[in-house]
């Protein structure tokens, strides 16, 4: 098989940079060597978030969240985006203290959208709340969408344009031989004259063979979600020196998650949930939310997300192979940024620029 792109990972990532190629004109297959989404695009928490970002991802933050307010012009689905803001909920001053040099940390840098919110403020927004914080940072423009709604509705838009998907394809080795790339799989060998690696938590293994070495661990966050509940909360809540992150979706669920790691075994894809940590994540919930007590957890699980060590990705040409190119190592929160990431990418291998400054995210920052 001959193609113009062939890109590694059928996750957000992957599929949203496809999408863009082929908006563009250009010829993409994508191998998985699950089903698209298996990992960490369809088992995160769906956070479309501005709120506390690194500040090397900010511009490109920014950019998303104006994408994602009109994804259904992009993909034919409004992939139940919501946007009823984010919190980072202070306990207590010195909570309040580290608020508020964050938010003038991001005025210093040209940006208004995360904002000081007083007591009497806070309560007007979310009057459920347990009384004894008094303030939080918000930003009103961020919220949430359905990852397996905006993975499928990614997908359908790319196949309709001509992209073709194949699952169930483990890759076993790529090789540039002369201007082409060769990649062995399961399902035979594929070429393509520009290679693009997306393979989230495999993806050090792919870069390692394209010659670029990185530092990227794999990690299994958790997540769990409750029965159904009359409507309570609108913002997705946070807390400034406590691990909290919940939301509750449309349907009166609350998804919790809050950053914890389940057991992985990286070699079998296993992962064991660990029901301790999720218990202190329950009291962590209850203590804000002392209403949620008897509240029951109806399932949880764990997706498999590959981490950077200062958390931020990679983004960005090989430094070693001519027409290769990387985008993974999300570290977590690749679900907002993943329309303007497609946007990056497709500007990089067809133009050999970013109209974003992606500089941050150099693979090479690490050697």
């Amino acid at each position: 098989m001959t193609m113009d792109v062939l890109i590694i990972g059928a996750g957000l990532i992957g599929t949203s940079t496809a999408l863009q190629l082929a908006m563009r004109g250009c010829r993409c297959t994508v191998i998985e060597k699950d089903s698209p989404g298996r990992h960490a695009s369809g088992a995160n928490a769906g956070g479309l978030r501005q709120l506390n970002r690194d500040p090397a991802e900010i511009p490109l933050t920014v950019e998303a969240a104006k994408m994602w307010r009109n994804i259904e012009a992009l993909v034919g689905s409004d992939c139940d985006a919501c946007f009823p803001g984010q919190l980072r909920v202070a306990e207590n001053q010195a909570d309040m203290d580290k608020l508020e040099q964050r938010a003038a940390m991001v005025r210093g840098l040209g940006y208004q959208h995360e904002e000081m919110m007083t007591k009497k403020e806070l309560y007007q927004l979310v009057p459920a709340l347990s009384p004894h914080c008094v303030g939080a940072l918000i930003c009103r423009e961020d919220g949430y969408g359905r990852p397996y709604h905006a993975l499928t509705a990614f997908r359908h838009k790319a196949e309709a344009l001509g992209v073709t998907f194949h699952s169930s394809t483990e890759v076993y080795n790529v090789e540039q031989l002369g201007e082409s790339w060769q990649v062995r799989t399961s399902k035979g060998i594929f070429n393509s004259e520009v290679l693009v690696n997306c393979a989230g938590a495999w993806a050090g293994k792919l870069a390692e063979q394209m010659e670029d070495t990185v530092p990227l661990t794999a990690r299994a966050l958790m997540l769990m979600v409750t029965e159904r509940l009359p409507h309570f909360v609108d913002p997705v809540m946070g807390a400034a020196s406590r691990k909290l992150s919940f939301k509750q979706m449309q349907n009166g669920t609350l998804i919790i998650g809050g950053a914890l790691l389940a057991k992985l075994d990286f070699a079998t894809q296993k992962t064991d949930i660990d029901w301790q940590q999720l218990a202190k994540s329950a009291e962590t919930v209850v203590d804000f939310f002392p209403q949620l007590k008897d509240v029951r957890i109806v399932r949880a699980w764990a997706g498999i997300e590959g981490f950077m060590p200062d958390n931020i990705p990679v983004i960005g040409a090989s430094q070693r192979m001519k027409n290769g190119y990387h985008a993974f190592g999300f570290s977590a929160h690749g679900f907002q940024l993943s329309p303007v990431i497609g946007r990056i990418m497709a500007q990089l291998i067809l133009e050999g620029r970013s109209e974003l400054p992606i500089e941050p995210f150099d693979i090479n920052r690490f050697n």
